[in-house]
Parts: C-alpha cells; sequence; structure tokens
C-alpha cells in the first residue's frame, strides 16, 4: 500500500523546518568559533602579561646590579677618603731624614 502523498503544505513546512534546524546548526558553529577566538585572546592576553612580568623582573634585577655597582663605587669612595692624601715627594734633606722608607735606606 502506498504512502500517502503529503500536501504541498506540509512539503514546504519539512522544508522550512530542516532550513531552520540548519541555521540553528550554523549558528552554533558560530558561537563555538567565538568561544575559541575569545579563548585564544585570553590565552594571548596572559602570554603577553607573562612576558611584560618576567620583563619587569628584568629590569628589576638590572637595577638591583646597577645599585649593587654604586654601592662599590661608594665603598671605594670611602676607602680613598680614608687613605691619607698624596703628597708630593719632597727631596729636602729633612724630609729625608724624617720619612721612614728612606731612613730605613739609611740605616742599611
Amino acid at each position: 500500500m502506498p504512502l500517502p502523498r503529503r500536501s504541498r503544505k506540509e512539503e514546504k513546512e519539512e522544508e522550512e523546518e530542516k532550513k531552520e534546524k540548519e541555521k540553528e546548526k550554523e549558528k552554533e558553529k558560530e558561537k563555538e568559533k567565538e568561544e575559541e577566538k575569545e579563548k585564544e585572546e585570553e590565552e594571548e592576553e596572559e602570554k603577553e602579561k607573562e612576558k611584560e612580568e618576567e620583563e619587569e623582573k628584568e629590569k628589576e634585577k638590572e637595577k638591583e646590579k646597577e645599585k649593587e655597582k654604586e654601592k662599590e663605587k661608594e665603598k671605594e669612595k670611602e676607602k680613598e677618603k680614608e687613605k691619607p692624601p698624596r703628597r708630593w715627594k719632597c727631596r729636602c734633606s729633612l724630609w729625608l731624614s724624617l720619612h721612614p722608607s728612606t731612613s730605613a735606606r739609611r740605616e742599611r
């Protein structure tokens, strides 16, 4: 027994339903794509943030190194200040007789 033929209205309705389902599927696919894009963007942002943080850490390390160098320079300057100032060596007989390095030589 053959199936009764569907009316044109029913066929049109079925076709419309199929189209709607396809549209919904497409919308879902688009939503998924958008979500994936958003996730990728978020991941990229996180990576950028991490890079920035690393750069900041490196800058801080460099600053610390510079500070240490400056401290060392200051220490050297203080040591130089503690040393007696350099004087011109006088070749006069008084200086030669009073200065320990020359007096020791003469005693030998």
